[in-house]
């Protein structure tokens, strides 16, 4: 994939990561100033939706945009449940910035579509017949490409379609955002793609949308790598594949014997509190390069049982994304909801124990597991090597395999449990996480935890691969890419 992009706007920089060259743009409150001579084609850009990305983009943009002359309005459903949510943001139809969700899209210059994916797949034409020509298609997640692919439709040819897309969830987006006020550069970073140009102008409105929303860095991907590594990421280590972990890994310590708070504390609590903060600044390794030699062994050992059992399920997930699969489940599945809404995933003991745990909570004596840790990077680094496999850029892999892990989505597992993370992001993530999460918890608990209690023969391989993985270089690259300020979700 070619990442050489260039801008007539923002100023682009060339960083190396495991030997491919790619170009970034920095973003920061200080380019602000920039975002008119990007945007001169745009004096209004529509925000269609008002779900997990809706709120934090809409208010990011107006703040960033103020005094620019261009204007940012919120397109809802008529009825729509969310619209007192916008007016309490301070979007209405009194002051001009709130209505109609098709009327917005047909004056806007700038679309915005961040409605629920199963509802751009069903409006998708409705959507594209109001799109005025020469405006602008935004999109922060592939999905709609990804269900054209599978009915054999394309984007309108008298119009620009470029993604943006935060490499966290929509309240981390904002959240960090609002931290950037006090701290330049912070933020969530973002890649971004672009589909069509048939004006010349799409590079720079891609760049500067995704600067107004805060991204402290910018990586250039294509709409088809995006949808495929997050629809797949999310099911995979971000989402779907935590959850199994830690439910399996409670269970486990339960039965050898651990109280219900130990377990949780062993497990759970080890992955978002401790293990996420060292991969965080210091990489995948320095967890394993922390312990002792006996915590090393532990480290190891978990680590060998649970990398082919975790790439088992990875492979299925990225196969049935790619298939076009995953994106039929998804549009069926929202059918599904007036007879079966969606349910509750913390309702188990287990996320009661957490509860009190974290009502006690001393972040310095939560334990950093061997046996733990070595499971969870396990499944990290596998899905690492299938996206590698499958030619995705290495800002992509460390984006959306570790990054966002760590610092965007496990912070909210830590503050207030599953859920919280889970149902904090889009249907689609919601519904794969839910779907996936069993299958890592049933094939790590079947295959890798009988390999380690029969004594059988592991494949010591896949750890000195683990030892020498370009991950590691690309994580310390990363490092110095990563947003200001980590973020606080305190009340």
């Amino acid at each position: 994939m070619n990442l050489d992009f260039s801008s007539n706007v923002f100023e682009t920089e060339t960083i190396d990561l495991a030997g491919t060259r790619e170009q970034i743009v920095r973003g920061g409150r200080d380019l602000f100033h920039k975002l008119p001579a990007a945007l001169k084609d745009i004096d209004q850009i529509g925000v269609i939706g008002w779900g997990s990305q809706g709120p934090a983009q809409a208010q990011n943009l107006r703040e960033s945009l103020e005094g620019t002359g261009v204007k940012v309005k919120v397109g809802l459903r008529p009825g729509s449940s969310s619209v007192e949510d916008a007016e309490a943001a301070g979007f209405t139809e009194a002051n001009g910035t709130l209505g109609e969700m098709y009327q917005v899209i047909g004056e806007s210059d700038l679309v915005l579509l961040l409605i629920a994916d199963a509802a751009q797949a069903e409006n998708q034409q409705a959507i594209f017949d109001r799109l005025k020509p020469g405006a602008t298609l935004g999109l922060s997640h592939g999905f709609l490409l990804g269900h054209m692919k599978t009915v054999g439709a394309k984007f309108p040819d008298n119009v620009n379609v470029i993604a943006v897309c935060p490499k966290g969830m929509g309240p981390s987006v904002r959240r960090l955002y609002e931290q950037g006020k006090e701290v330049n550069g912070a933020g969530i970073n973002a890649s971004f793609a672009v589909v069509q140009d048939i004006d010349g102008n799409a590079t720079d409105v891609a760049l500067a949308w995704s600067i107004a929303l805060g991204a402290p860095f910018t990586f250039q991907t294509t709409l088809e790598q995006e949808y495929l590594s997050d629809i797949y990421g999310e099911r995979g280590i971000l989402l779907g594949a935590v959850h199994g972990v830690v439910e399996c890994l409670y269970r486990r310590y339960m039965f050898q014997g651990m109280s219900e708070e130990d377990a949780f504390n062993e497990s759970c609590e080890s992955i978002t509190g401790p293990i996420s903060k060292i991969i965080s600044k210091q990489g995948i390794l320095a967890v394993y390069e922390g312990f002792d030699d006996a915590g090393k062994a532990e480290f190891e050992k978990a680590y060998c049982a649970s990398y082919h059992p975790a790439t088992e399920v990875l492979l299925e997930i990225y196969d049935d994304v790619e298939s076009g699969d995953e994106i039929r489940s998804v549009i069926a599945a929202n059918k599904r909801f007036e007879r079966y809404p969606m349910g509750k995933i913390d309702g188990t003991r287990m996320w009661e124990v957490g509860k009190s745990v974290r009502a006690r909570r001393v972040e310095e004596d939560i334990p950093v597991n061997p046996f733990t840790a070595g499971v969870y990077c396990a499944v990290m680094v596998a899905q690492c090597d299938i996206l590698a496999a499958k030619g995705h850029a290495w800002s992509e892999i460390a984006n959306e395999s570790v990054i966002e892990s760590v610092d965007s989505l496990n912070p909210y597992m830590h503050y207030r449990g599953v859920a919280y993370m889970i149902d904090n992001c889009s249907t689609t993530a919601r519904l794969g996480a839910r779907k996936w999460a069993p299958r890592f918890d049933y094939l790590l608990t079947q295959q890798a935890f009988v390999a380690i209690d029969t004594g059988a023969v592991l494949d010591k391989k896949v750890f000195e691969a683990l030892l020498t993985h370009p991950i590691h270089p690309v994580l310390k690259t990363c490092a110095a890419l990563r947003p200001s300020v980590d973020i606080s979700l305190g009340e």
